[in-house]
């Protein structure tokens, strides 16, 4: 529309530059993994980029469980009725 206000993630240069900038922030943060000392309880909690693993695994199968409840709690597009007519 003419006169709409454009944002600052309309131009795709930007978004490049924010993915960039994530990218960099977690390759930062697996590397100071390799620097850091934890206490682990477990003998995996001691495995450099564990919890980014467990974290980007565990969301990933949170999305396919919903996938899969979406067929049996999904419901028909007229559920509430037929829309009236405009």
């Amino acid at each position: 529309m003419p006169g709409e206000r454009e944002h600052v993630f309309d131009k795709p240069h930007n978004v490049r530059r924010l993915l960039y900038a994530l990218y960099s922030v977690c390759a930062l943060l697996l590397g100071v993994e390799f620097l850091y000392h934890r206490h682990a309880l477990h003998p995996w909690d001691g495995w450099p980029g564990f919890y980014a693993g467990y974290g980007f695994f565990g969301c990933v199968l949170l999305v396919l469980v919903a996938k899969l409840l979406r067929r049996f709690l999904k419901r028909p597009e007229n559920y509430y009725g037929e829309e009236p007519e405009p």
